[in-house]
């Protein structure tokens, strides 16, 4: 009989890896001592970095950067090396963005992804409809190659209405834009499980972004825009769940799940 152990996975945008790093970003990591750490919004490229950024606590680092620089990134920091790794989905304009880190586990393969916000226009939320469009495409042909699928990361995207703080207030806003919680919706239905709402379906006010400029993490105003999600063959060995917010550093907080493998 094989015997089983936990698998602890934390997903955290850190809104600039050089400036929460003073702020106990490898403390924190120390502490929680996760088994996959994945972060988004690094804004750097490693050359940028110290050695403490790049191995912190004896992990393997992996790491996608934007070609501009300052702007998006993600970065994952695994205690056992991936078998195999993929800084995209061979989609250029969406990889030159530095929003993907996909590692192999054998049970399954992890996708560490930075979304698009489509705020700022309408060219950034075409781009944006066109990344979520794509992207599920990708995953349900991993899947029908029999591939376990984990999704972690910054999605932009709420999609329940107890998701915000105030859904009619922001129903015309990017992020919860009715044809994104659509999107989430078929996301959902055709492959995929949200794992804080398959362990906290009713669960309100849990948020996992709130606007600095509004300065609305005070008030509670956030959105739960950060999200683990897994095919179901997985979510049938998920344990836990949770969104930590109350811990500090950046305007996002992690999500942390783990999985009995």
């Amino acid at each position: 009989m094989t015997k089983s152990s936990r698998t602890k996975i934390i997903t955290w945008n850190v809104n600039g890896i050089r400036a929460s790093g003073p702020k106990g970003l490898f403390d924190y990591m120390a502490k929680e001592d996760p088994d996959i750490f994945c972060l988004q919004e690094t804004k750097a490229h490693p050359q940028q970095l110290p050695t403490e950024y790049i191995q912190p606590h004896q992990r393997t680092s992996y790491w996608s950067s934007a070609q501009r620089k300052g702007y998006s990134g993600v970065v994952t920091y695994l205690k056992t090396p991936s078998i195999q790794t993929n800084y995209g989905i061979g989609i250029r304009k969406f990889d030159s963005e530095g929003r993907f880190v996909v590692t192999d586990h054998q049970d399954f393969i992890l996708y560490n992804v930075y979304f698009p916000n489509g705020g700022s226009g309408l060219e950034r939320h075409e781009f944006k409809q066109d990344f979520l469009n794509r992207f599920k495409n990708h995953l349900n042909a991993q899947i029908k190659k029999g591939r376990e699928v984990i999704v972690v990361g910054d999605y932009n995207v709420a999609y329940l209405d107890f998701d915000v703080y105030d859904s009619k207030l922001l129903s015309s806003i990017s992020g919860f834009l009715p044809e994104e919680r659509t999107w989430f919706g078929e996301f959902l239905k055709e492959n995929f499980v949200d794992c804080f709402r398959h362990l906290h379906p009713l669960e309100e006010k849990k948020y996992s972004w709130w606007s600095y400029k509004e300065r609305q993490r005070i008030y509670n105003r956030g959105w739960r825009i950060d999200h683990i999600c897994t095919t179901r063959n997985l979510s049938s060995k998920l344990v836990r769940c949770e969104i930590q917010d109350q811990i500090m550093g950046s305007d996002h907080c992690p999500v942390v799940a783990e999985f009995e493998l």
